[in-house]
């Protein structure tokens, strides 16, 4: 069933595939990804005002617009076979791809670096794909950095980007609760995550706690002790916490079960993510599940692939849906925003995904292509 979240953020968020006919374009499925997809993400529908701006230019979101926007609450499979999607590995194929869209989105970890790695070949990809006339943005499920502390990243891996161009779950987190108006409540925020989420709850003058200062916390267990936590806290965000400890699964779940209308948000729900360029390690979809294993709440995520962040480049720079062409290295969260908000949708394998995986008659999330890297689009 679908949800209704009463009143939310879609203007708060100010927020191929046609490629001539040498392409036969693949049957776009999507597959049920999960109870924790299904379940998570949220309708989100009504005239929301604009993101107030606070906190300087990045907090900036425009004027404000009217936007409904719907989150699917499931991903039906058909019972149709599915082909296999064409791969670009051709100049012919990737002039093809590249005259079918306008703007493209990229996902970061596995797709421009892995860990604090930069991919071979990523800088090179952007300024030709900038040359070809592209609009380019960078939309992370990350949530351990704010959006300035990406454009640091991106500058200090040699990469000239706008911080208009960068978007990321924690910014969804707090342009959220901002478009509920939970200012207004009084109330604070507990955080498990890292700092990027308090930076953007700052930038919009939203009162917080927890986060890394909580790292290392622990609890005495003695006959009659009780955690005290705040009854003043109204909301809970969950994100990538690498300092994750009981005492903030405790102090989470009791700001849940015992503070009346706490709202409980999920950044993303990743199941693997990217520390280190050497292997895969356990994502923030752990994390929530945890805090939605003591409460048996569902929370409301913010991230890919929930509509949030589509809609607020949609609105803000005037976009065109089917000119869009999202690249991602994830079937789940990547490929199923792609094709569930109306873009064309492509999937790298130098992240999680292997081609192996994607072939397979198992998966039943299909991308309109797929490349070795985003270096297949300059024929590399």
């Amino acid at each position: 069933m679908r949800a209704p979240v009463a009143a939310v953020l879609a203007s708060a968020m100010l927020v191929f595939f046609s490629v001539q006919r040498t392409f036969t374009r693949a049957p776009r499925l999507t597959a049920s990804v999960g109870a924790n997809v299904s379940k998570c993400t949220r309708k989100v529908s009504g005239s929301l005002r604009g993101l107030r701006t606070r906190g300087g230019s990045l907090a900036s979101a425009g004027n404000p617009m009217r936007l409904s926007a719907t989150h699917a609450t499931s991903y039906p499979v058909s019972s149709t076979a599915v082909a296999s999607p064409p791969k670009v590995d051709t100049i012919e194929k990737a002039k093809g791809l590249l005259d079918s869209i306008d703007t493209i989105i990229f996902d970061c970890d596995g797709v421009i670096w892995k860990g604090d790695t930069l991919i071979d070949g990523i800088p090179e990809t952007i300024d030709f794909l900038r040359q070809q006339g592209k609009s380019i943005y960078f939309v992370t499920n990350n949530a351990r950095k704010s959006r300035a502390g990406f454009k640091k990243k991106f500058d200090d891996l040699g990469l000239q980007i706008k911080p208009e161009e960068i978007l990321s779950s924690a910014f969804a987190a707090a342009a959220y609760l901002d478009k509920i108006d939970f200012q207004k409540t009084g109330k604070s925020v507990y955080v498990i995550g890292d700092v990027g989420i308090g930076e953007e709850l700052d930038l919009l003058n939203i009162p917080w706690q927890g986060g890394v200062a909580d790292q290392g916390k622990q609890i005495e267990l003695k006959s009659g002790f009780a955690l005290p936590h705040d009854p003043n806290v109204g909301a809970v965000i969950v994100g990538f916490d690498y300092g994750i400890n009981y005492y903030k699964i405790q102090y989470a779940q009791l700001c849940i079960n015992e503070n009346p209308g706490c709202h409980f948000i999920a950044t993303n729900l990743d199941a693997l993510t990217h520390l280190t360029d050497a292997q895969e390690w356990a994502g923030n979809g752990a994390m929530v599940g945890a805090i939605k294993g003591c409460t048996g709440k569902e929370p409301v995520v913010v991230g890919k692939p929930s509509p949030l962040l589509i809609d607020y480049l949609v609105q803000k720079f005037g976009l065109q849906k089917d000119r869009i062409l999202m690249v991602g290295d994830r079937l789940d969260t990547d490929i199923v925003f792609g094709n569930e908000n109306g873009l064309k949708s492509c999937l790298t394998l130098t992240g999680v995904t292997t081609e192996k995986k994607l072939l397979s008659d198992e998966n039943k999330i299909i991308p309109d292509v797929y490349v070795d890297s985003i270096n297949a689009f300059r024929g590399a």
